[in-house]
């Protein structure tokens, strides 16, 4: 389970205000990458918060009510949409989104705790984890924020598109999704620059 040891020895480094970011939607054929940061407060503990991945559906959304509503948590949020996507690639979109959530932060950070590898054009100073949403609360935190606002956004789309299902699989490569693609060809929120959409857009030139 994740814990406070990363933020804490960040804090006897002399860093008071310490953001765990996160994203959730890298690998998804439709939709944006969603990437959040959140600030937890000293001697923070509980007992379901974990990496979003590990935790269910109705889980994520309680604990988003809960973290969000937290007045001794600072948080933010970002969205990077599929045509950003496609113009600067998946990687350099998740550094934009990262940097975007950080910057929103009010009051601001002085250190971040990254899930994954360094990134590059960070406004300060950071620390990578690789698996650090199933290591530190406050990346875990911001997992659950990250997924929880994408999973609804999809939600809202699979509206707007409803031939897609996005409402079922997020905008994920499945089956049923790679199907309605092929029925339909993609839509203004599909991923051109991701296989299969971008051979299904040389065969429509």
């Amino acid at each position: 389970m994740p814990d406070l040891s990363h933020e804490l020895s960040l804090a006897e480094e002399g860093f008071q205000r310490i953001a765990g970011i996160d994203e959730a939607g890298r690998g998804p054929l439709a939709g944006p990458v969603s990437v959040a940061a959140v600030v937890l407060p000293e001697n923070y503990s509980h007992s379901v918060l974990n990496d979003s991945k590990q935790l269910s559906e109705s889980q994520r959304d309680d604990l988003y009510e809960e973290i969000t509503g937290d007045e001794r948590i600072d948080w933010a949020s970002a969205l990077v949409e599929a045509p950003e996507i496609d113009e600067i690639n998946i990687l350099k979109a998740t550094w934009a989104g990262m940097r975007r959530a950080f910057l929103k932060l009010d009051p601001t950070a002085d250190v971040a705790l990254i899930d994954g590898k360094p990134i590059k054009g960070f406004p300060t100073e950071h620390r990578a984890l690789v698996k650090g949403d199933s290591l530190s609360l406050s990346i875990a935190a911001a997992s659950i924020i990250a997924k929880v606002e994408r999973d609804r956004l999809m939600i809202e789309y699979a509206e707007k598109y409803p031939e897609y299902g996005f409402e079922r699989h997020k905008g994920y490569g499945t089956k049923a999704h790679r199907e309605a693609l092929r029925e339909h060809g993609p839509c203004p929120i599909h991923r051109r620059s991701f296989a299969p959409v971008s051979q299904m857009e040389l065969d429509l030139s």
